[in-house]
């Protein structure tokens, strides 16, 4: 298992950093914060992705993506989290597009994803923190069912065209069978959303559901039976997510390090001081270290293997650990400048806290780990 990108990867790598770099670098988000803007990120820079290619990334060439896996997904999602952009990519592309794969609700949306119209949020939390426990309800009635409940923490769940929906249909809240994922039209009668701004900018909604009917055809895979989508989901997201975090802590890494060779203490360059040096050098190795977690995790879900899941989990603990390292010494090595908002390291830091949390923190990650391995 290669532990790096072969040519074609490389190249796909150039072409998202030299496109993401040029149309939505940090200054970008700053932008969108200070307009206040409702929708959270750029419609037209979406279309963007869409023209580049990226929207389509996972979905497979029969229906018109590029059919490609996650190691590339991944390979965009860095660079977005390098320039703290703001899109639906991870929502949409990744873990919405998994869920659909395979179900007839696919060749509904799978179209409007790729021509960058469509936008697509995961509900699944229901709590502060993220949680093995689905406790929404969703009742037969006549030909559908009927949601009643409350999800939180939903990206871009005020905005987008449709929501994937964990829902109880049988069985207690902590049970692992008796749940259902369905995929939610924004316009259905009974769902209301109210968008929420999060520590990095970024809006989140909290989704609630008041008796809100659907059809059955909204069923993604089996009633009852909907948990193997349900981890699906959770693994092309959770991956994606620490692909992102990487992202994150390499642009605050990078960032640190030319700090480092620029400014200057008694006439020479504070990087030159040993004890700086060798921070910057554990940095690097802790980064290093992430990296290669997730690029395991990438490869094995790409090839469908059973140790894909407990990987997944390690990945997404150690980004966030390796990027919570990045972005703290970041705002330490920059001193008084990086407790400012005029300077772009405090940005990091507030991206970084909010991915660390979603789907599942390093915490939840590593007790995952643990109990797998029987401790």
């Amino acid at each position: 298992m290669p532990l790096f990108l072969d040519d074609e990867q490389t190249m796909l790598r150039d072409t998202a950093r030299d496109f993401i770099a040029d149309t939505a670098p940090v200054a970008h988000l700053r932008g969108l914060r200070d307009a206040d803007d409702p929708t959270g990120f750029s419609r037209d820079l979406w279309k963007q992705f869409a023209e580049m290619g990226f929207t389509g990334i996972l979905i497979g060439e029969a229906q018109g993506g590029l059919g490609l896996g996650h190691v590339e997904a991944g390979i965009v999602l860095e660079e977005i989290g390098r320039n703290l952009t703001p899109s639906p990519f991870l929502s949409t592309s990744v873990a919405a597009v998994e869920a659909l794969r395979g179900t007839a609700q696919a060749e509904r949306w799978y179209p409007g994803i790729l021509a960058g119209d469509t936008v697509a949020a995961v509900a699944i939390d229901e709590t502060p923190k993220h949680r093995d426990r689905v406790a929404l309800t969703a009742e037969r009635a006549g030909n559908g069912f009927r949601l009643s409940g409350v999800k939180r923490f939903v990206a871009h769940g005020h905005v987008a065209d449709v929501l994937i929906v964990a829902a109880r249909t049988a069985g207690a809240p902590e049970d692992r069978d008796g749940v259902t994922l369905f995929a939610v039209p924004r316009d259905v009668p009974g769902l209301t959303t109210a968008p929420e701004r999060l520590a990095d900018s970024s809006l989140a909604a909290t989704a609630t559901f008041e008796s809100a009917m659907l059809d059955a055809d909204a069923v993604l895979g089996d009633v009852d039976g909907g948990r193997a989508v349900l981890d699906r989901l959770l693994r092309a997201g959770r991956t994606g997510v620490a692909a992102e975090s990487l992202g994150v802590g390499a642009g605050a890494m990078a960032m640190t390090i030319g700090y480092l060779k620029d400014r200057k203490q008694f006439g020479v360059p504070i990087g030159s001081f040993q004890a700086l040096q060798h921070r910057a050098a554990h940095l690097y190795a802790e980064m290093e270290v992430a990296r290669a977690a997730v690029l395991k995790a990438q490869h094995l879900l790409d090839a469908d293997m059973e140790a894909a899941d407990m990987a997944v989990s390690v990945a997404k603990a150690m980004t966030a650990m390796a990027t919570t390292l990045a972005v703290n010494e970041g705002v330490q090595m920059h001193g008084g400048i990086g407790m400012t908002d005029a300077y772009d390291i405090g940005f990091y830091m507030k991206r970084a806290r909010v991915l660390a949390e979603l789907w599942g923190d390093a915490g939840y990650h590593a007790d995952r780990v643990a109990v797998a391995a029987g401790y």
